[in-house]
């Protein structure tokens, strides 16, 4: 509550100040005008200082005298008052409205990002972005640093969890989605981090290197089609190298793919401590974030403040150049209405924001295996032990920016080599213990899982035994595929001991499973939010059906990768990865566009559970297939539930070969519910650019005539129907 009322004063002192303009004199404030004109009239009468205002944020917490009623969070931009310029109030926000200082409150924490992307469902991607943008007015922000759209090139990266997967399609549709929900409640949203912000170790120092066609079609791919598709307001440029330039002073990336080649017309924001030269704004940076963290990291300068007012008065950066900077920022603040639809500060529905979150979380478990149909648990299950992952207290969340801390939550120390800054472990009081209870008609124990020896002693005396087992994730380090702290033991401690064991996953990503032949049931939950152990529960007794799909590749070893070895990372014993943020290293992107699946394809490896992949408690079966060619590509097939219950199908069509290269590409899907015995057409069309091959040459995308293959089936790996038709020749725009 703090929190707001702060806000709320510092936007009633700024309404207080600026009340006695004249409304007739602001031309710029007419809802009818296209927002690049009412930028254009409302620069005419700013300074070149009001100019500069504009183009560097502060961090709140880090200023020599924070502003009466601005409220500590990630960032803050003045405005300016004697024009009507509202403030910029910056909130990170990945997984909901994030908790300066690192204190509880009363917001909502959605999944975690592979969680909405396990959903596959575009719909509750956006209903999760509303969600969380409603909750930021009421909190009094208006700026989301949010959209995340980096794929998950290495499922050890420590950011992984907060992004959408590793096919570009995927999670270019499910990031543009979220960021139309964050931009339908009137506030701004970034899409992040640009560029191939792909591990953590050494993220400050790293050179990311991969070939311009190979960058097109895969990471690029990403951030396109969530661009076009979201519309945001402001890019968020990334931390590491890319090509030997860094990412927020690339003119490549910035003015080139970013601006000339999209088109696009929103401003460009730095990471926080992400700036290195005042040269970045030329290279297409318009505006420096956080810029005391850049004095730390920057070698001791603001770049935005006085170096670049110091370049305009040299003819080094031309005023031009800075107009453009605050034009693009004022376009995108009348495009999302924050000059129309002033911040009202008040009004959270916890209990409706929760239900957002809970619905994510129910679609985005994921059923990995189910032999002998343990699941569903009867109502009268018998005796049941619950194990481990402190499922007494709460469910799992990640750490890092990204952070949510709701009331209640439980806080543990951060392991060996977690950044300082993260605040510990956080668990979100939901806890899946007491959902279990409230469901289970006998008795429900539970065991810590410290003791091995102990947890397996009361599983032997139950009818059916869950362990929950965990492994922590934050921004600022990478993980080990292997679960920590001898969970793996204890999981093969309790099924030895009771063949009915079912195993919970609480993960960023993807682990290993070393005990996978020695239980019958495995759940993949995620990090699963605010009212994660509540889903958990209903879908353990079958009150809903799983319909969650993997966004990521699930290897059966890390040999299997690309790079066997994060580049630069150590072990810290504790499921930590950690290396050096200051020694300059080069990583090298070998295997190109084929990421995750494409990866394991090409290399003709096995996955321990493929791309798309979850069971559901019903069987589907495919039929009917007919593909269509000539200027594009559209697939048409048929799903029939077989089962006794009603459920959903995550169809999926992969285009396996084209004339000029065999590569596997996702070129559609379609969650399909249906009643037993139901059967329901479904037709996709592949959108171009995932037809088309990036030519260096023309600089443009090219499709190439000739026969065109695919599979179709419930993952990247089961190609249930197979088929092929000729497509044209076309050339398509950058």
């Amino acid at each position: 509550m703090k929190q707001t009322l702060m806000t709320a004063a510092a936007i009633a002192a700024f309404v207080a100040g600026t009340a006695s303009a004249d409304p007739p004199a602001r031309p710029w404030m007419s809802p009818g005008l296209t927002p690049d004109r009412r930028a254009d009239l409302l620069l005419d009468q700013m300074t070149l200082d009001e100019e500069l205002s504009l183009v560097a944020g502060d961090v709140p917490e880090l200023m020599k005298a924070r502003p009466p009623g601005v409220q500590t969070s990630a960032g803050y931009i003045a405005g300016v008052p004697r024009l009507g310029v509202p403030p910029l109030f910056e909130s990170d926000a990945s997984l909901g409205v994030a908790n300066a200082g690192r204190k509880s409150d009363d917001a909502v924490a959605l999944p975690s990002g592979l969680a909405i992307a396990a959903t596959w469902s575009p719909d509750l991607a956006h209903a999760g972005g509303a969600m969380i943008a409603r909750e930021a007015r009421e909190k009094g922000f208006n700026v989301l640093l949010a959209g995340g759209a980096n794929l998950v090139r290495d499922p050890r990266g420590g950011r992984g969890f907060e992004y959408l997967g590793e096919d570009p399609l995927l999670a270019g549709v499910m990031d543009g989605a979220a960021v139309r929900g964050v931009q339908s409640e009137g506030v701004i949203s970034t899409v992040k981090h640009f560029a191939l912000n792909d591990q953590e170790t050494g993220r400050m120092a790293l050179d990311a290197r991969i070939g311009e066609a190979a960058f097109r079609e895969s990471d690029l791919l990403a951030f396109e089609i969530a661009i076009e598709q979201g519309q945001p307001g402001s890019v968020m440029c990334a931390y590491n190298r890319v090509g030997g330039v860094y990412a927020c002073e690339n003119p490549d990336l910035l003015n080139g793919v970013l601006k000339r080649d999209w088109s696009w017309p929103g401003w460009v924001m730095s990471d926080w401590g992400a700036v290195h030269s005042v040269g970045a704004a030329n290279a297409g940076l318009d505006q420096e974030s956080g810029k005391q963290i850049d004095k730390i990291t920057g070698g001791g300068h603001i770049w935005f403040d006085a170096p670049l007012a110091a370049a305009v008065a040299s003819g080094e950066v031309s005023k031009t150049r800075v107009r453009d900077m605050a034009h693009r920022l004022l376009r995108a603040m009348f495009a999302e209405g924050l000059f129309d639809r002033p911040l009202t500060p008040g009004g959270l529905d916890t209990a409706a924001d929760a239900a957002v979150a809970e619905q994510v979380a129910e679609d985005g478990l994921v059923l990995l295996k189910n032999d002998g149909a343990l699941l569903p648990l009867a109502a009268h299950a018998g005796r049941i032990a619950v194990i481990g992952g402190h499922a007494d207290a709460g469910v799992l969340s990640g750490g890092g920016s990204s952070q949510v801390i709701p009331l209640g939550a439980v806080r543990l120390p951060a392991p060996k080599g977690a950044p300082f800054w993260t605040g510990g472990v956080i668990y979100h009081p939901s806890a899946p213990l007491e959902a279990i209870r409230a469901r289970a008609g006998g008795e429900v124990s539970y065991s810590d899982g410290r003791d091995p020896a102990a947890a397996a002693a009361l599983a032997r005396s139950a009818n059916v035994a869950i362990v929950f087992v965990g492994q922590w994730a934050t921004e600022g380090a990478d993980v080990s595929l292997s679960l920590p702290d001898g969970q793996d033991a204890l999981i093969a401690a309790v099924a030895a001991a009771n063949p009915r064991t079912i195993v919970v996953l609480e993960t960023g990503g993807p682990v290993l499973t070393p005990w996978l032949g020695q239980v019958p049931a495995v759940i993949e939950a995620w990090y699963p939010g605010s009212r994660g152990g509540e889903a958990i529960a209903r879908l353990l007794f079958g009150e809903t059906d799983p319909s969650g799909r993997l966004p990521v590749t699930f290897p059966a070893g890390e040999a299997q990768l690309p790079r066997p070895v994060v580049p630069g990372a150590q072990p810290t014993g504790s499921g930590l990865l950690t290396g050096s943020d200051s020694k300059p290293m080069t990583v090298d992107y070998t295997e190109g566009s084929d990421v995750g699946y494409r990866w394991f394809a090409r290399a003709g490896e096995t996955p321990r559970f493929p791309f798309g992949y979850g069971l559901t408690y019903t069987r589907f079966r495919y039929g009917g297939l007919k593909v269509a060619g000539g200027a594009g590509l559209q697939v048409s097939f048929e799903v029939t539930n077989m089962g006794v219950r009603a459920g959903v199908e995550t169809a999926q069509a992969y285009l396996t070969a084209e004339p000029s290269r065999r590569q596997e590409r996702l070129i559609g899907w379609a969650r399909v519910a249906l009643k037993p015995g139901e059967s329901r057409r479904v037709t996709l069309t592949a959108p171009p650019r995932l037809l088309a091959d990036w030519n260096e040459a023309d600089h443009g995308w090219r499709i190439a005539p000739g026969l065109y293959r695919v599979a179709v089936g419930p993952d990247a790996a089961t190609p249930s129907l197979t088929g092929a038709a000729e497509v044209r020749a076309a050339r398509l725009k950058p």
